[in-house]
C-alpha cells in the first residue's frame, strides 16, 4: 500500500511539473495577477492600488503603463467596471507622458460614451460599432486583443467586436490601462509577442 501511495505521489508531481512547463513555454507574460503593480508605471493621479486580488482605481485620472514596448502581440485581460466607468486598454502608445487616442489605439471600456459607436468593444477613431450593444458594467469581462502589423482584432466575452480593422499609424509602443471615472478593476492581464 505504501508503494502505491508513493507511485501516485510521483505521478501527480510529474503532472504538475509538466503543466507548469507548458504554461512557461506558452509565451504569455503575466503583467497583472492581483498581487502587485511591479510590472507597471503610473502616470497621472489615479489611485491605482492592489485590493481584493485585483488592481483597481476609483479616484483621479491616469494610466498604468507597461515597462516594455510591444509590436505584434496578443492580450488577454479580465476586468470589472461599474456602469459609470470610463476606462480602456491603450495599445502601441508612442508617448509615455501623454497617452491618448491620437498617439495610440484605445480599445474602449466606456458604456456611457456619448458616441456609442466608439463605446465598449470598439477601437476609438479606428473601428466603430454601429448601434453598439456591448456593455461591460457590473460584471467580470474578458478582452482578447490581437495587434498584428496594421490589423486589429478585439473579442469581448467571446464575441468578436472588431475583426481585422486596419490602421498603419503606430507600429509599436507601450500598453496602458486607463482610469478616468467610476470603478475599474483588472484581475488578470497577460501579453505575448506574435
Amino acid at each position: 500500500m505504501k508503494r502505491f501511495f508513493c507511485y501516485v505521489a510521483t505521478v501527480l508531481t510529474m503532472i504538475v511539473s509538466l503543466s507548469n512547463c507548458a504554461s512557461m513555454n506558452s509565451g504569455w507574460t503575466t503583467l497583472i495577477d492581483g498581487s502587485s503593480l511591479d510590472n507597471w508605471t503610473a502616470i497621472g493621479n489615479a489611485n491605482w492600488r492592489v485590493a481584493e486580488g485585483t488592481v483597481m482605481a476609483d479616484k483621479g485620472e491616469g494610466f498604468l503603463l507597461t515597462k516594455n514596448s510591444y509590436g505584434d502581440f496578443q492580450i488577454r485581460a479580465e476586468f470589472w467596471v461599474d456602469d459609470k466607468a470610463n476606462s480602456g486598454i491603450f495599445i502601441r502608445c508612442t508617448d509615455a507622458t501623454k497617452v491618448n487616442s491620437k498617439n495610440s489605439y484605445e480599445v474602449n471600456i466606456f458604456d456611457q460614451r456619448p458616441d456609442t459607436s466608439y463605446g465598449t468593444g470598439a477601437i476609438v477613431d479606428v473601428a466603430k460599432i454601429p448601434n453598439n450593444p456591448y456593455k461591460a458594467g457590473g460584471k467580470w469581462n474578458t478582452y482578447e486583443i490581437t495587434a498584428k502589423g496594421d490589423s486589429f482584432t478585439v473579442t469581448l466575452n467571446g464575441v468578436r467586436t472588431v475583426d481585422g480593422a486596419r490602421d498603419p499609424r503606430h507600429a509599436n509602443g507601450l500598453v496602458a490601462l486607463q482610469y478616468a471615472a467610476g470603478v475599474v478593476k483588472f484581475r488578470k492581464f497577460e501579453i505575448r509577442a506574435i
